[in-house]
């Protein structure tokens, strides 16, 4: 029984275009992807001549398509005149307030330097000889000369009166002179003993006046200790600010880097993966255009026998044919055909016979040379003996 086979085909046009297509996805599985250039690669341990060339004409085709994208490649925006300002502007104040903060500093040495002479409780000889008037002995040394030379014109005065008298020289009168003496000396040690303690005194009040200036630069020390801690505060928060500043900037550097980055990743991308993508949306538009044109026409194909069914089946016509007329043998030596009813119709059956084993040969010859072009026919005769072997 013959196998029939249905197949339904659409446009022409879209089955070139199917054909096309999967051509173009078989070759283009075979090509290696790179994202360089020629001179970017090299060949590897172990990779063959055949697939270092395979490469190398990737990165030619990569290098290429590279340059015709150079259009669609994208963009970097430059950094805004604002920024740079802005960034300028950090630069310069980073340790801006170093030179008040050495200042502060300085102060607070000196002032603590005037202090560190400063002593409380008793004073000694040393601390109060510190606060004497560097003229204090001589203004003694004249007071008390001046002293005695007034007591010896007083002296002078009373030996005077003593002689006007004529009492000089008399127990009297040295006694008087005497008392005169004794209170003389004891004027003058008070006298030193004044300008003593008027000298003290006022070395006294110097040392206090000393020790309360210094103790006004103690409250000013301590005012520049405060001060001073406030700009160690000022410049941790300062530095705090410069850090903050510097590290927005260098987040919109490195914004501005990696953008730059991904830019270059987009561009070497799109110059890597055009193929596919072209080939993707002509697979797309392929597609569309097979679910868009269902079968056009239907073809039936009957197989082909084979050359023994044919020789078989040509036999089995002829036997049919040849024995309905007569049950003998109807092929008699010689080829000769006999009749039962004595009829010698010889030329007649021998031309019937040639024809349909002409006939039937030729579509045997023709489905061959159809199925297997490269196939070597079998010439008539043996066709002949064949099918003659088949029959009997």
């Amino acid at each position: 029984m013959a196998v029939q086979e249905q197949r339904t085909l659409p446009a022409q046009f879209v089955e070139d275009l199917g054909k096309d297509l999967a051509k173009q996805i078989t070759a283009q599985t075979g090509v290696p992807i790179v994202t360089g250039g020629i001179g970017s690669i090299s060949q590897q341990a172990g990779e063959t001549a055949a697939g270092f060339k395979a490469r190398q004409d990737a990165a030619k085709a990569f290098t290429t398509r590279q340059q015709s994208l150079a259009g669609l490649a994208p963009q970097i925006a430059s950094q805004d005149p604002l920024q740079a300002q802005a960034q300028q502007v950090a630069q310069a104040g980073i340790g801006s307030f170093q030179p008040f903060l050495t200042a502060a500093g300085q102060q607070a040495t000196a002032a603590g330097t005037t202090l560190g002479g400063i002593a409380t409780g008793a004073p000694t000889t040393q601390q109060v000889q510190d606060f004497m008037s560097p003229y204090q002995s001589q203004v003694i040394d004249a007071t008390l000369s001046e002293f005695d030379r007034n007591t010896q014109m007083q002296q002078q005065s009373i030996r005077d009166q003593q002689a006007a008298l004529g009492a000089l020289g008399s127990g009297r009168a040295g006694v008087q002179l005497a008392e005169f003496g004794t209170g003389a000396a004891r004027e003058r040690a008070l006298l030193q003993a004044g300008l003593l303690q008027q000298g003290f005194g006022q070395a006294m009040g110097a040392r206090q006046q000393d020790i309360a200036n210094r103790f006004g630069i103690a409250q000013g020390q301590q005012g520049l200790g405060g001060f001073q801690a406030g700009l160690g505060a000022q410049q941790q928060a300062l530095t705090g600010g410069d850090v903050r500043q510097l590290g927005t900037l260098g987040a919109l550097n490195q914004a501005q880097a990696q953008a730059g980055l991904d830019a270059t990743r987009e561009a070497t991308r799109m110059a890597a993966f055009q193929p596919q993508e072209q080939l993707d949306r002509y697979a797309g538009q392929v597609t569309g255009l097979l679910g868009g044109y269902p079968a056009q026409f239907q073809q039936s194909i009957t197989p082909n026998p084979t050359p023994l069914q044919t020789a078989l089946g040509v036999g089995t016509t002829l036997a049919g044919i040849y024995g309905a007329v007569n049950p003998r043998p109807i092929f008699a030596e010689g080829g000769r055909t006999g009749y039962a009813d004595g009829t010698d119709k010889e030329g007649i059956m021998q031309v019937a016979e040639i024809d349909m084993l002409k006939e039937e040969y030729d579509k045997y010859k023709y489905d061959l040379l159809e199925q297997r072009p490269d196939a070597m026919p079998m010439s008539f005769e043996e066709f002949r003996r064949m099918v003659l072997s088949g029959q009997g």
